[in-house]
């Protein structure tokens, strides 16, 4: 490769590479790419039943009415849960409500606040208001949009009776929640999440060992591998089931119980990573991430700064290696790396690491379709510099052949076909040629060439050569074509009646003038590429040819002489006159008849 187009190519496919980086980085793949990638890493399955949830259902509000409803309502639950054998209740009670204040009844608050103490399993909730804030950083200021600017805390008793975690949550800038918030910094030091609070509880309870915490990034956010879709953890159990004593305390041994909003208008539903079509409730979101410090398995996101600089040698080699390719072997390059990137996830993701699932396979797609366009625009121009190459020389329909055979209609070989076959020569021209300068010789004789070829056109011939001032032609290859002798035949008729307004002209301009003559025949000769693989051409040869070369040889200026095949061939619409043999053609036996053409029908 000369070292222009080297650096041209390599060029080329470092700015596309930088262009398909900086649109990843932009966020342009985004929302298609997290669709992929939550599909390709979320398995949910089925709950061990270890984590439970008790609904503030549509039942629920029946019974007690709209909420907000007596703390006394949530205080009785705590203590039908707890009521009993010491050995048989909950492990950890997570209330996923907000008590905010002190409400209009005293007693309510005292109550709830006495029941979440009395037994060391309840965990309450709070919340940080999170907005934006102009930040002081001593050098300069900065706009945080994730700052706390207030916290929703439960009320003074019930935040001294029971242990507290805050439940947060935010879904990414695709409004998909994907990520859990481990803890938030607040005045008053480092809360734990809701979820983390209950999920130690229970491990003290069985005397485990928590498993460690995940690897955050950006404040806290830690990507939460699901186990369950919405409503898997839902057993049906309403709150007013417990509050009915419809359900045995007993059923609730050892597990973590969760009490939450559970019916849509509440304002507590997600779209999540597991399910984007189904909401999620928030209850059923704290229920996913004990579950995911359960198992211990954290998976968390490649840095972006590398996926992006990976994205962007994957894509710059693509494209480099996809460059003057035939579709064939692109695809293959394409599948390979689509293929290998998504086997790569997979199997980084059985370590824990997450990488983009579609940032490579979308760029491999972008730089195959790229490839193959350009590719198509190159084939497209040549196809044109080809047209307009031999366009000037062969009939449309000898070029359409050629160019949809491809490489083949270029191979050396031909085919018999029963052609009409037309040579025009101009009588006079050598003597004029030798009074007249080279420029004004050259003038006149393409001025008849183009005449003649202008006729051959018109009536649908395939222009075969020039030979000197000759010009020969043939009409029935490489397509059939509807009554080729009388195309051929049109054809003759209009060059001597073009030549005779060329020649009055010349007869004024050089007081000389020159006239065709014409022979046509018909019959079978071989069509095709004759020559060497090196040089062709298109052309036709045969003893029809021959004969068709003689009528020209020994036809006078203004005249048109035919076989008898071809006068057969016109019939009616021909008038003729016939000269017998009395004019004898090289290499013809004698007798061969030869026959004027004198006027044709239109």
């Amino acid at each position: 490769m000369k070292g222009a187009a080297f650096l041209r190519r390599g060029l080329i496919a470092l700015a596309c590479a930088a262009a398909l980086t900086l649109a990843a980085g932009l966020g342009a793949l985004e929302r298609l790419d997290g669709e992929a990638s939550d599909a390709f890493y979320q398995n949910p399955g089925a709950s061990d039943g270890t984590v439970v949830v008790i609904g503030m259902d549509q039942r629920a509000t029946d019974y007690l009415g709209p909420m907000p409803w007596s703390r006394n309502v949530l205080a009785e639950a705590i203590e039908f849960l707890n009521y009993g054998d010491p050995e048989g209740r909950p492990a950890a009670i997570g209330l996923d409500v907000l008590f905010v204040g002190d409400s209009a009844d005293p007693s309510a608050d005292a109550y709830l606040a006495e029941m979440a103490g009395a037994w060391d399993n309840v965990i309450v909730a709070e919340a940080a208001l999170f907005g934006s804030e102009l930040v002081d950083s001593g050098d300069s200021f900065y706009m945080d949009t994730r700052a706390i600017l207030g916290v929703d805390k439960p009320y003074d008793a019930l935040k001294a009776a029971a242990r507290v975690g805050h439940i947060n949550a935010m879904a990414d800038t695709d409004s998909i929640l994907r990520h859990g918030l481990l803890y938030i910094d607040t005045d008053e030091g480092r809360v734990w999440s809701f979820s983390r609070v209950l999920y130690e509880r229970w491990c003290e309870v069985n005397g485990q060992t928590p498993n460690p915490l995940p690897e955050t990034r950006d404040r806290g956010f830690w990507y939460v591998p699901f186990t369950t879709r919405g409503g898997g953890y839902y057993e049906d159990i309403s709150l007013v089931d417990l509050l009915n004593g419809d359900i045995e305390p007993s059923y609730f041994n050892n597990k973590i119980v969760l009490i939450g909003p559970y019916a849509s208008g509440m304002q507590d539903e997600y779209r999540t990573s597991v399910d984007h079509s189904a909401p999620m409730y928030g209850v059923e979101f704290q229920a996913n991430m004990i579950d995911a410090y359960r198992n211990g398995f954290y998976p968390r996101e490649v840095s972006e700064r590398l996926q992006l600089a990976l994205l962007f040698l994957i894509s710059a080699a693509l494209i480099w290696l996809l460059h003057d390719r035939r579709v064939l072997p692109s695809l293959g390059l394409w599948l390979a790396a689509a293929g290998g990137w998504l086997a790569a996830c997979f199997l980084f993701s059985r370590q824990g690491l997450l990488l983009h699932v579609l940032w490579v396979p979308l760029a491999a797609t972008a730089a195959f379709i790229g490839s193959v366009a350009v590719n198509y625009i190159r084939a497209a121009r040549e196809k044109h510099r080809v047209t307009n190459t031999f366009g000037h020389y062969v009939d449309p329909a000898v070029m359409r052949q050629l160019l949809d055979q491809g490489p083949e209609a270029l191979e050396l070989g031909g085919k018999v076909y029963n052609i009409a076959v037309l040579f025009v020569d101009i009588r006079g021209f050598t003597t004029m040629s030798e009074a007249l300068d080279a420029p004004t010789v050259v003038e006149i004789i393409n001025r008849y060439l183009t005449l003649t070829t202008e006729c051959i056109m018109r009536h649908h011939g395939t222009l075969d050569k020039f030979v000197g001032d000759c010009t020969m032609a043939f009409w029935n290859a490489p397509v059939a074509q509807e009554d080729p002798v009388y195309l051929a035949c049109c054809a003759a008729m209009d060059m001597l009646e073009g030549s005779k307004a060329l020649g009055q002209e010349l007869q004024e301009r050089f007081g000389r003038t020159v006239s065709f003559g014409v022979g046509v025949n018909v019959g079978d000769a071989v069509v095709g590429n004759i020559g060497a693989p090196r040089r062709m051409d298109y052309t036709a040869i045969g003893d029809t040819v021959n004969t068709a070369a003689r009528l020209e040889a020994n036809a006078p200026g203004g005249t048109i002489y035919i076989s008898r095949a071809v006068a057969d061939a016109l019939g009616d619409r021909a008038k003729t006159t016939s000269l017998g043999g009395s004019i004898p053609l090289k290499g013809k036996a004698a007798g061969f008849e030869v026959l004027k053409l004198d006027a044709l029908e239109y």
